[in-house]
């Protein structure tokens, strides 16, 4: 008798059971206008052992995208995973709603970069400055911080301070970089590993910057025009500067011209 009433009202359990589950549900799904954010617009490099993910305060359906490339961003869950992206620039995450709607947002990933630019021995511009979190008006904070750790562009002729990013570009043509003399049209890629003394808690970062030469600007080929008119003339993402639709912000380019 128990497990047959139990059986004849088991349709009627389940009923509620379901628009109960339902009702969770629907009251659960975030309603209303998206305000994409991350809880800051920067967000700083954190040691730890596996990798960095930071998560969007809040999740809606569709899909996410970062811009310019060089962020890795999960598209279903908007989720950033810091250790392997590109740090020391800004980007747009923007979110795409099954209706259509977008939203966006710009975060900072913190660190280090260097501006595409030209750089005129004959006039004395012969120093790269690092510019800190995608804002050139920031001031780096030094004290504690260190630059090329392990020596990596030091060893190999890229003559980078230590204590503030800065490289001297004709100690560099100095060491033999570009061989005596220089050759037009040479090309290195450095590696800078570095901690900053902020909010990432000194936590290890890095960057590789491509450093050019040639003997007067009229040697400058074409393609590397074309790479530079891609970006700003700020260097892709600083503060002030305007998006390129087909931005590739890394390596920085450090364009040495003799004359």
């Amino acid at each position: 008798m128990r497990i047959s009433g139990i059986l004849r009202f088991a349709p009627a359990v389940l009923a509620i059971l379901l628009f109960t589950s339902c009702e969770r549900t629907t009251m659960d799904e975030p309603s209303g206008p998206y305000t994409l954010s991350y809880g800051d617009s920067i967000i700083y490099m954190r040691a730890q052992a596996g990798d960095y993910i930071v998560e969007p305060l809040q999740k809606r359906a569709g899909t996410y995208d970062g811009f310019p490339e060089g962020i890795e961003i999960d598209e279903n869950t908007g989720a950033i995973n810091v250790s392997k992206s590109e740090t020391g620039l800004r980007y747009r995450i923007t979110h795409t709603a099954p209706d259509g709607t977008v939203t966006e947002t710009k975060v900072v990933l913190s660190g280090i970069t260097f501006k595409d630019h030209f750089y005129y021995l004959s006039a004395n511009d012969s120093v790269a400055f690092p510019v800190y979190n995608a804002d050139e008006n920031r001031v780096l904070p030094l004290n504690g911080s260190v630059f090329d750790e392990g020596n990596l562009a030091n060893s190999g002729g890229c003559s980078v301070r230590t204590d503030n990013g800065k490289i001297n570009l004709k100690e560099t043509i100095r060491n033999g970089v570009f061989g005596f003399p220089p050759r037009n049209d040479a090309q290195e890629t450095f590696e800078i590993r570095y901690r900053i003394n902020d909010a990432s808690g000194k936590s290890e970062n890095k960057l590789k910057v491509l450093l050019y030469w040639y003997n007067t600007i009229n040697d400058v080929p074409q393609y590397v025009w074309d790479i530079l008119n891609d970006r700003t003339s700020q260097g892709v993402f600083l503060r002030g500067g305007e998006l390129s639709r087909v931005a590739k912000p890394r390596p920085p380019c450090v364009i040495i011209v003799n004359q």
